[in-house]
């Protein structure tokens, strides 16, 4: 308001002085008096106006009374200033109001669902519950308890057998541990969905190739007991998508736009999993992936 104020001023100021400059003039010539004996009482007038209306209030100090103000007993009439317009009052119309008694009702419209409805969400909710283990809902399958090793160093203490990863079904189902299973949840959710992305509509199922397994390292006779021993790995050697489309390690590795998706898979593992390993690890290696959650000082072992 004061920059409109102060624009007005001035403008009218060049009114004024185009009101009393000469007709012919050579170079400006100084005029005698202040601007309000330059302007015209109609134009004072509306500077008047103008001032008082962009005037802030001042709030009075603490502890003071504010001053009484008293109004100009004759105060202009909006259509006597000069080059002002009225501006109507604009009515809210009818249909908006309408409009925004409708737009509530909708905004309302999910808390008013019918029972039926309300009971088939409840008994989903408690349906995916039953299927849950190590205490999270994306995570499907069945409680196992103790798997002992047949040798000396095999056996999970507290298993679980998943068949489904936040929808995500397992070719069959992968016994392990908790940790590993949440592992997995967090390397489908950061890696294998947003690798594939909508290609072929999403990522169906995950063929698991090996889980669980009291065996030595790649089968090796004197080798260290493997982490699949120990119910802490998981083999993967294909996706499905759901337009039936597969992505292979062992085919799609180093072909075009499957491989780039396939190597975005392998990168992202290595975090979750503590040991990641791909085709250009070993041969032992080449048609699948192997996860697991063994720890190293030195951070995740990723080739």
């Amino acid at each position: 308001m004061i920059k409109f104020a102060a624009a007005l001023f001035l403008s009218l100021m060049a009114v004024g002085a185009i009101a009393k400059a000469p007709d012919v003039s050579l170079r400006p010539v100084a005029r005698p008096g202040s601007v309000a004996t330059v302007a015209t009482p109609d134009i004072q007038m509306a500077l008047k106006a103008a001032l008082r209306i962009v005037r802030p209030k001042m709030s009075p100090k603490h502890g003071e009374k504010r001053a009484k103000t008293t109004r100009p007993a004759s105060r202009p009439e909006r259509s006597e200033l000069p080059n002002q317009t009225s501006i109507p009052k604009v009515e809210k119309p009818e249909i908006i109001q309408t409009a925004a008694r409708q737009g509530l009702l909708k905004s309302l419209r999910p808390l008013l669902r019918p029972r039926k409805i309300r009971r088939q969400a409840v008994a989903a909710r408690k349906l995916a519950a039953k299927g849950a283990v190590c205490g999270d809902v994306a995570i499907q399958g069945v409680k196992i308890g103790a798997v002992p090793g047949k040798i000396n160093g095999c056996g999970v203490q507290s298993a679980v057998k998943v068949r489904s990863i936040n929808g995500i079904s397992l070719s069959q189902n992968a016994t392990m541990d908790c940790v590993t299973a949440k592992a997995l949840k967090s390397w489908v959710n950061k890696g294998l969905k947003p690798a594939v992305g909508n290609r072929g509509g999403g990522v169906k199922q995950i063929k698991v190739v090996a889980h669980y397994a009291c065996r030595t390292r790649n089968s090796q006779k004197g080798a260290k007991i493997s982490e699949h021993g120990k119910g802490r790995a998981i083999d993967i050697a294909a996706f499905t998508l759901r337009d039936g489309t597969e992505i292979s390690v062992l085919k799609d590795w180093d072909s075009g736009s499957k491989g780039k998706v396939l190597r975005r898979m392998h990168s992202a593992a290595c975090g979750p999993f503590g040991t990641v390993l791909g085709p250009e690890a070993n041969h032992f290696h080449r048609d699948h992936f192997h996860f697991d959650t063994a720890r190293y000082r030195s951070g995740s072992y990723c080739r």
